[in-house]
């Protein structure tokens, strides 16, 4: 005789597979994976915003970071040396995303953030599974250099010379003349 679970999993299974179908083909699933800094004070309450985007300027925004999140409704996100992940779905863009803006509002008691790197994967109907690696390294603060709430990366220009495994892109570092 199968077991309770079975038959309580064939209305789950279902109902997932009905909700995907009933989806926009259009639409594809972005997981991101976000690591906040190990130094001190590096964490943040304030709220995360992202833009994804792909060479031909197309973009994916996730107005509030936190409304992804995977790790529970009373879990701490962006806290020092956390990683953090996140799923949620958005229109298909291009591959690979080459382009990230990552803001804070700078809002909460503690509005500073020092972000390590953001990794974010996506995949769609009819599409292979696209990676890439943003490695932000910076704080998005008005209290610490370089004195800002954003950071943007764009890697589109040189995803070529990437091929085949993941994209990553890494943030300008200017020289002293600069």
């Amino acid at each position: 005789m199968a077991s309770p679970c079975y038959f309580l999993s064939l209305p789950l299974l279902s109902a997932f597979l009905l909700s995907v179908s009933a989806s926009s083909s259009s639409e594809c699933v972005y997981t991101l994976y976000v690591q906040t800094g190990s130094i001190i004070k590096a964490g943040t309450d304030s709220n995360i915003t992202l833009t994804l985007g792909d060479s031909k300027g197309q973009s994916v925004w996730i107005q509030n970071l936190k409304d992804w999140g995977l790790m529970g409704r009373k879990h701490d996100y962006f806290e020092r040396a956390n990683l953090d992940i996140f799923t949620g779905r958005g229109p298909c863009i291009g591959a690979p995303i080459c382009r990230l803006n990552v803001t804070s509002d700078g809002s909460g008691p503690h509005p500073g953030w020092f972000c390590d790197f953001i990794e974010v994967t996506s995949t769609g109907p009819h599409k292979g599974c696209s990676q890439s690696i943003f490695y932000v390294d910076q704080w998005l603060a008005t209290d610490a250099p370089p004195y800002q709430l954003s950071a943007v990366l764009d890697g589109c220009k040189d995803k070529a010379q990437f091929g085949n495994g993941p994209l990553a892109v890494r943030r300008h570092i200017g020289s002293a003349a600069e």
